[in-house]
């Protein structure tokens, strides 16, 4: 049976995407200046959100590091430690690292990109390569002729491609 809008009881409520909520609350972590609370979020998210689902997606954003927590008396105040885009990295590295052949779902995702973001993927990748002190000159090119998954990262220290030295899910201070 369909969940019934508060305000009109006969049309059904709209469906949140898969991890809609999950980036709608460290948005709204992200706007604020301090730590807050999850009563904080729930009153800046409005709507019908109950206390305990915004506690349960904050709670999940910690398991996954997106989020930071401290105790404040009884409860918790929550900063964000991940952006959006830091948040869907993470997922699509623990997609990754769920899979038995990590080269062919590789493989299987860059080959079905458009140009363009091909494009962002290889700058992305010189630009790591550079950073980690390989020159392009060396075979550390991102066309082929180096290991793009030793180390490869974002700006922010958020794995974008199998990071042998840390940990799955863990990122650089």
């Amino acid at each position: 049976m369909a969940q019934r809008n508060r305000e009109d009881p006969h049309r059904p409520s709209r469906r949140r995407g898969q991890g809609e909520l999950e980036s709608q609350v460290l948005g709204a972590l992200r706007e604020a200046e301090d730590p807050v609370t999850a009563a904080w979020v729930q009153e800046r998210l409005g709507g019908d959100l109950a206390y305990t689902t915004v506690v349960t997606i904050l709670t999940r954003l910690l398991a996954k590091d997106a989020v930071a927590r401290e105790r404040r008396g009884r409860s918790f105040a929550w900063r964000p430690t991940a952006d959006i885009a830091g948040l869907a990295a993470l997922k699509m590295r623990r997609l990754l690292d769920g899979e038995s052949d990590r080269e062919a779902v590789l493989a299987s995702f860059v080959t079905a990109l458009p140009p363009d973001d091909e494009q962002v993927l290889r700058a992305l990748l010189e630009t790591a390569h550079a950073t980690d002190g390989v020159d392009a000159s060396d075979g550390g090119d991102a066309s082929g002729g180096g290991d793009a998954s030793d180390g490869a990262h974002t700006e922010d220290g958020v794995a974008v491609v199998d990071g042998a030295d840390r940990a799955p899910g863990e990122t650089e201070d």
